[in-house]
């Protein structure tokens, strides 16, 4: 086949033709067989293409799709958890063990479920995504998943340490918070009856302590029984963070259960190098007020002061009050009020009907104990049972005793002025919130520590912190994704909004721009994390067959990524990859 180009007035043409060379004797002879220069440039090229020798089938009979699984979700954890070496964080060398952690990261991350699931989403034949054929793992069975965990249990000390080391540096703010999770199983050790976290008495629980660095990135997480109180759990962390993790200079931040005045005396002020931030329990506020050690008056032009205290030697106070706060716990109070007042009443009524009215101290004390403990409002209220009657009153001096510390919390630690200002040393404690997230991202919303499957104790800590690194995986994903999440990208420019570090936290104009239009600033749909999960999972691998003649050929072939699946990819910094 030859072409040839003529140029005429100015304009070029070009025709096509199919022409063969042969010899005759000593002479070879050109002859052209037709002129094709009619035909589509599309099916020109296809003869061009078919005489150099390749091959050409028709796609509805010589093409089958013998297989298609989700793919796009597997490439975009798979290869964060890559990018982040949370692989040679497990271990150097490549093992059956590493890759298996490495496939219940993803997992928890994608799809969250019982081993059992785990390993049907592994098996070729009831694989529901990529993930095993990306890791090379097509038969794996629950003893190998339980192996694995046990191993991965053995290099937690390790792993931990090698997170300090990244994200934990001399002089770190670390946040520390405690949570639980009720397990519904009747065989595990660790599994107690204590305070539940997440208010289900009905079941035992377990609890966990979690601790991130001061922007909420995960570095560990270690499992107790479920009767052990947050205090309890406070001397462990210590250890950790000075003993293993070897920093000698640490600001530890708890919330108000957790930093109390006996584990302040008994185990943290003889650490040299380690101070801390926490808050004052109500009853301790209460006491500076009737001391006349706080004045409402300090927030009459700003609603944070600095005071100290004889009962605090050596430590400062940083006195807060937030005026939106005291106007929603005025109203919340007042609603508990009216209901707790309703529900008197009927027993009241109950003591007063002509049929079977209630009678005794013991059974009117316990229809009154139900209503005190479903409002918890029994300290606002002055009752008087006797055999045949029940009369109660507000308690009007207590309910504003209280009412003047509605807003106001104080912040308590030993951390020097010149190292900590009182706005920063607010804001600090205020990152606690970071670890609520974490906790609200491990138990319900994305990660689901519960159901636990397991009873064996190892198992159970090797399950928590298999779910704490999926959260480290995760934690870096919305990092990165925030543009195209409902995540706030602009959290520095948010602060420079907020008026004072008490204030209510702002979202950055970027951020409420998408919350109201829905919409990415390229026009596509805002995500949650859950949904863009999702939305990557529809990125498809297609294993496609050639049944044409003889041929039994089969090579995979991904769908077209979406603009939001490669916008996804490009903010990640990954390539999709087969």
């Amino acid at each position: 086949m030859s072409t040839i180009k003529r140029a005429y007035n100015g304009k070029v043409y070009q025709s096509h033709y199919l022409r063969r060379t042969y010899r005759k004797g000593t002479k070879i002879l050109h002859e052209t067989l037709g002129n094709i220069s009619h035909l589509p440039d599309r099916l020109i090229d296809i003869i061009r293409r078919s005489l150099k020798g390749e091959p050409f089938f028709a796609a509805s009979e010589d093409f089958a799709i013998t297989r298609s699984l989700p793919h796009g979700h597997v490439a975009a954890v798979h290869g964060m958890l890559r990018k982040l070496g949370v692989e040679t964080l497990l271990g150097a060398k490549r093992t059956p063990c590493r890759d298996i952690i490495e496939a219940l990261i993803v997992m928890r991350v994608i799809h969250p479920g019982s081993k059992l699931s785990t390993t049907r989403n592994l098996r070729t034949e009831t694989a529901a995504s990529t993930l095993g054929q990306t890791l090379d793992l097509e038969e794996v069975t629950e003893d190998d998943l339980y192996l694995a965990m046990d191993w991965l249990l053995t290099r937690q000390t390790s792993v931990e340490r090698k997170l300090a080391e990244r994200h934990l540096d001399e002089g770190s703010l670390v946040l520390y918070d405690v949570s639980s999770s009720y397990y519904t199983g009747t065989h595990c050790s660790l599994a107690k009856h204590g305070h539940p976290h997440d208010g289900n008495r009905k079941f035992p629980q377990i609890v966990y302590g979690l601790l991130c660095n001061r922007e909420g990135c995960p570095v560990a997480i270690e499992v107790f029984e479920g009767n052990t109180s947050d205090t309890k759990t406070l001397k462990n962390q210590i250890k950790k963070v000075r003993k293993r993790f070897g920093l000698k200079r640490v600001i530890l931040i708890g919330d108000r259960g957790m930093i109390t005045d006996a584990r302040i005396k008994e185990e943290i002020t003889t650490i040299e190098g380690l101070d801390w931030i926490t808050a004052l329990r109500a009853p301790s506020i209460l006491k500076l007020v009737r001391q006349k050690e706080i004045d409402i008056s300090l927030f009459d032009e700003r609603n944070l002061a600095e005071i100290t205290s004889p009962d605090y030697p050596g430590e400062r106070l940083i006195v807060c009050r937030n005026p939106l706060l005291a106007h929603e716990r005025a109203r919340k109070r007042e609603e508990l009020l009216r209901a707790t007042q309703k529900d008197l009443d009927r027993v009241v009524k109950a003591t007063k009907r002509a049929r079977k009215p209630l009678r005794g101290k013991d059974a009117i004390g316990i229809a009154v104990g139900k209503v005190i403990n479903e409002h918890k409002m029994g300290k606002h209220f002055i009752a008087k049972i006797t055999e045949e009657s029940f009369e109660y009153r507000r308690n009007e001096e207590r309910i504003t005793e209280e009412a003047s510390l509605d807003g106001m919390y104080v912040i308590r630690t030993s951390v020097p002025a010149k190292e900590l200002g009182p706005e920063e040393t607010v804001k600090a404690y205020k990152g606690l919130a970071v670890c609520e997230r974490a906790f609200r991202s491990l138990k319900t919303v994305d990660l689901k520590i519960r159901p636990i499957f397991h009873y064996l104790e190892n198992r159970v800590r090797a399950h928590v912190f298999l779910c704490m690194l999926a959260y480290y995986v995760e934690w870096h994903m919305r990092r990165d994704l925030a543009p195209i999440l409902f995540d706030d990208e602009d959290k520095e420019i948010a602060e420079q909004l907020r008026a004072s570090v008490i204030d209510p936290a702002e979202r950055s104009p970027r951020a409420s721009k998408k919350d109201e239009t829905k919409r990415t600033e390229e026009g596509e749909p805002v995500h949650s994390f859950r949904t863009l999960l999702n939305d990557l999972g529809t990125l498809v691998r297609n294993q496609v067959r050639i049944t044409a003649g003889d041929e039994n050929d089969e090579f995979p072939m991904l769908t077209e990524p979406t603009p939001v699946q490669r916008r996804a990819f490009e903010l990640l910094g990954l390539t999709v990859a087969l």
